[in-house]
């Protein structure tokens, strides 16, 4: 059997409530699989405006086989491209980012503009067409300061994401913030795994000391088991929606992706060792509430988000294999804060960057578990782990409905090996 009828196989036999099978975390075909059904096909957290200050500036990714460069044009407008030369391939930017007049091929020097159109390409002879071979486009949208791409040459449609996250956002005014910090580590297990440890909190008691000194451990904190029945959640949100910022659980009808405001514990501000505010200066000049508590923002498969009163910690989620996850953290402040003066950065970042190399461990440990011939699915607790069902569920739906649709419109992409 193709590996594309054993996962179809598997999805429709799988038990609802328990973990995936073992070659959902471990398999390279089905990783593979997972590239083509979802990261390549669905929206992608990818960054944010305020690291493209200024025409010119750009960072590029790497997405499974694709390398994308996101760069700001001439006219001030974010554009995405596919970081491959039109002459013979090569990666065009080949820095993790920087400023460019224009983006220079460093195989033959081909040059382009920054909206992609080729504009020099050595002795090529006198019928060469330059017009045809502008660099490929990437679907690109900005919502409040996130970035997100789409690699599909017919892009989901965006609206829906848009109309959902912008309100929440937008108050925070993210466009007018800076990278204080950023740091990318790489977990090795796979990228289901690293969601589903960051979909609940019944592990956060017994190896998250620093987080749970402000963040809640309870359930209903993510909004997916019953928060509008936390009467500390409900009257959060009614304080913060009286001041103008919206605030109660929304989520998508697919379940991609989602916002809630959530209350700190007792009279904690932001993550620190204190709860005290780690930044002097507001993140938004526009939000003077006190104790606004985090604004949640989730989005499969690439993002999470705590966005407080006082900075911002965004995660992107990239796969890299089958059993390697790259997790980059930023922390957000405003762009006119100081390091030293408003902040400090050990304080800024400490709780996170422990709770971060916590939860690699946590990935690493469960990985190696399931990759043991005596691994089976497990079943999840429906008390703690709602968010984590949600996820999984979400996961094989989207991978289901895709191979299902991919078979009746005859799919012919070439099979893969079986799966033992």
């Amino acid at each position: 059997m193709d590996a594309r009828n054993e996962m179809l196989d598997r999805l429709q036999r799988r038990k609802p409530g328990y973990s995936l099978e073992q070659a959902f975390y471990t398999d390279p075909d089905f990783y593979r699989l997972d590239l083509d059904l979802i990261w390549y096909r669905d929206w992608l957290f990818i960054g944010h405006d305020c690291e493209l200050p200024k025409p010119g500036s750009y960072f590029t990714v790497q997405i499974g086989d694709y390398p994308v460069v996101v760069v700001r044009d001439a006219k001030g407008a974010i554009r995405a491209f596919h970081n491959t030369c039109r002459h013979r391939g090569s990666r065009v930017c080949t820095a993790a980012k920087g400023t460019a007049a224009k983006l220079v091929c460093p195989y033959h020097q081909w040059t382009y503009d920054l909206d992609g159109r080729l504009v020099f390409a050595r002795q090529m002879g006198a019928g060469f067409d330059a017009s045809k071979f502008g660099l490929k486009p990437v679907a690109c949208e900005s919502v409040a300061g996130y970035l997100f791409i789409c690699l599909a040459d017919e892009p989901a449609y965006f609206a829906p994401v848009r109309a959902q996250v912008e309100p929440y956002l937008a108050p925070h005014r993210l466009t007018e913030t800076k990278i204080a910090f950023e740091s990318t580590i790489i977990e090795k297990g796979n990228w289901k795994l690293v969601w589903e440890n960051n979909r609940e909190c019944y592990h956060c008691a017994g190896n998250h000391p620093e987080l749970c000194k402000t963040f809640p451990e309870a359930p209903t904190v993510t909004g997916v088991q019953a928060a509008e029945s936390d009467p500390d959640i409900v009257a959060h949100w009614q304080k913060c929606e009286a001041a103008g910022l919206p605030s109660r659980f929304e989520i998508a009808s697919t379940g991609q992706h989602r916002v809630t405001r959530v209350p700190l514990l007792r009279d904690a501000v932001s993550y620190t060792m204190t709860g005290k505010r780690a930044v002097k200066k507001n993140l938004s000049d526009t939000v003077t509430t006190d104790r606004i508590g985090s604004l949640l923002l989730f989005h499969y498969p690439t993002t999470w988000n705590h966005v407080l009163g006082d900075h911002a910690v965004t995660f992107r989620v990239l796969p890299i294999s089958a059993t390697e996850t790259a997790v980059t953290t930023k922390w957000l402040v405003h762009k006119d804060a100081v390091e030293g003066v408003d902040y400090d950065l050990a304080e800024l970042t400490h709780v996170w960057t422990e709770t971060n190399d916590q939860d690699r461990r946590i990935v690493e440990e469960n990985a190696f578990g399931i990759a043991s011939p005596a691994y089976q699915p497990g079943p999840y607790s429906e008390e703690h782990e709602g968010g984590v069902m949600q996820f999984v569920d979400w996961y094989c739906r989207f991978a289901e409905e895709r191979l299902t649709g991919d078979r009746l419109a005859g799919d012919a992409k070439p099979a893969l090996r079986s799966v033992a």
